[in-house]
């Protein structure tokens, strides 16, 4: 068995067997595939796809490429929530320490921007001193002694995705079913979480641009995790225009703390009450999902979830003190009309590229 082979039968529209994936998996880990080769059978994938088996292997051989963490010991639940990607999608932020601040446990390990979307892991290195490289082990101790840790990928932990993710970003192969969906599913096998609540994006702005992609994309994300024995749920949202009304890493982080403060975007409100209410409800908190929609703003409003965020940017070595003084845009330029009108629609892509080549999305850590 060797590369070559592999990549010529990808490229000619053949199923991969089980071993030609894990040999690719494992030979690229080590390095001894090179980033070229594994660029030609990425491209390939883009183009001629994966069946629902080929994609399943895809993702345990992805999964299981390093350490897997063992969370049972923390909590019998463990929460795991994960987006498809969009422009301005700053719910993580959000969402999580909102999560946390109900008592249940989250392990969230993130990814960086894709693409024209944004990452959350470049976010969180907006704020100075902030450490999304955390060890296995420290990631376990702050899950256990504030019930909250936001990480990216560590070297260990699904290390293939890691190479795959940034690599894919270098060729313009991100719009990809199987890619995405094994992406996705095995860094969440590989962290630990055992209930799963995935937004899957579609529209201009996400890489589904229609809701017929999207659907397909659930069913495959769901499927893979039922094989792994986590609990998944998809929410299928809208990403035809920009999340909220900031797009790039420092601004995204402070309408989050606005957020967190209790003034939200009415947008933003509704993905982070849908997700949340599903998030409880797989906690066991309730499953009345409006009754938890309730619970959710009386957390915003008492400042429980806010003080979460602060506890975790605390925990992984932030500077709380800068929070309080994120800047606006150094540059601010009013858009005037020359007659009267309103704004039908804002399209999410054309400004996720224009604010990709304005430096809106910085990426200097990809390997």
């Amino acid at each position: 068995m060797n590369i070559l082979d592999i990549i010529a039968k990808k490229r000619d529209k053949k199923e991969l067997t089980k071993e030609e994936i894990e040999y690719f998996i494992t030979n690229y880990t080590k390095g001894e595939i090179s980033d070229y080769q594994a660029a030609a059978l990425i491209m390939a994938i883009y183009i001629n796809g994966m069946n629902e088996e080929e994609t399943k292997n895809l993702t345990l051989a992805m999964a299981y490429s390093g350490k897997t963490l063992d969370l049972s010991d923390i909590s019998e639940t463990i929460i795991d929530k994960h987006s498809s990607g969009g422009i301005g999608d700053k719910v993580t932020l959000i969402l999580m320490p909102l999560v946390a601040s109900f008592g249940i446990p989250v392990a969230k390990m993130s990814g960086r921007g894709l693409g024209i979307t944004g990452g959350t892991i470049d976010k969180l290195e907006s704020i100075p001193g902030y450490r999304t490289d955390l060890s296995l082990d420290e990631f376990k101790k702050n899950i256990k002694e504030i019930g909250i840790s936001l990480i990216g990928q560590t070297e260990n932990l699904a290390p293939a995705d890691k190479k795959i993710y940034a690599l894919r970003d270098t060729i313009s192969c991100t719009e990809s079913i199987p890619l995405i969906a094994s992406s996705i599913m095995s860094k969440k096998i590989a962290a630990g979480a055992n209930k799963l609540v995935l937004e899957v994006t579609c529209g201009s702005g996400a890489f589904m641009k229609t809701k017929e992609e999207a659907e397909k994309l659930s069913k495959v994300m769901s499927k893979i995790g039922e094989l792994a024995e986590i609990e998944t749920v998809c929410v299928i949202t809208n990403m035809e225009q920009p999340i909220g009304k900031n797009i790039g890493n420092a601004l995204e982080v402070k309408e989050a703390l606005e957020a967190l403060n209790g003034k939200m975007e009415k947008d933003v409100e509704e993905i982070v009450l849908t997700l949340g209410a599903q998030i409880m409800k797989l906690a066991g908190i309730s499953s009345d999902v409006n009754k938890n929609k309730e619970m959710i703003l009386e957390n915003l409003k008492n400042g429980k979830a806010y003080d979460k965020f602060i506890e975790l940017v605390k925990k992984q070595y932030g500077d709380v003190e800068y929070l309080k003084h994120i800047e606006n845009a150094k540059y601010i330029i009013p858009v005037k009309t020359s007659k009267g009108g309103y704004i039908e629609k804002l399209n999410a892509e054309s400004i996720g590229r224009a604010a990709l080549s304005l430096g809106a999305r910085q990426n200097k850590k990809r390997r």
